[in-house]
């Protein structure tokens, strides 16, 4: 993947990713199919992944799927709102990355697909 000259990226964009992980695949669709089609997100990319954490006293290890979300920082709110009420975790970590750099027909793409309809 070639990264964009400086002339055709955006410094300090007002994009977002919003990041959480389930505990299925079809967790992570449902929930990246609803933020999609309700406009909070352009886009949403699931991965299989392991995780390791301390739950209720003890070290688990257990394979996850990581829901990535792309957004811009004034659908951010509403976007992790709609991922805390409707996840399965009763503490699902849903963490907010600002993206300094984006290209901008991407970025451009991204505002157009979050605007409200």
């Amino acid at each position: 993947m070639t990264l964009p000259s400086l002339s055709e990226a955006e410094p300090m964009t007002d994009l977002v990713a919003v990041v959480t992980t389930t505990g299925s695949r079809a967790d992570a669709l449902r929930l990246a199919h609803l933020a999609v089609e309700k406009r909070l997100a352009a886009c949403a990319q699931v991965s299989p992944i392991e995780s390791v954490y301390v739950w209720q006293g003890a070290v688990q290890h257990e394979p996850e799927y990581r829901l990535v979300l792309k957004t811009t920082a004034a659908r951010r709110a509403a976007l992790e709102a709609t991922l805390a009420q409707a996840h399965p975790y009763e503490v699902p970590a849903i963490l907010t990355v600002p993206l300094a750099h984006a290209n901008r027909a991407y970025a451009d793409w991204v505002r157009a697909e979050t605007t409200p309809a």
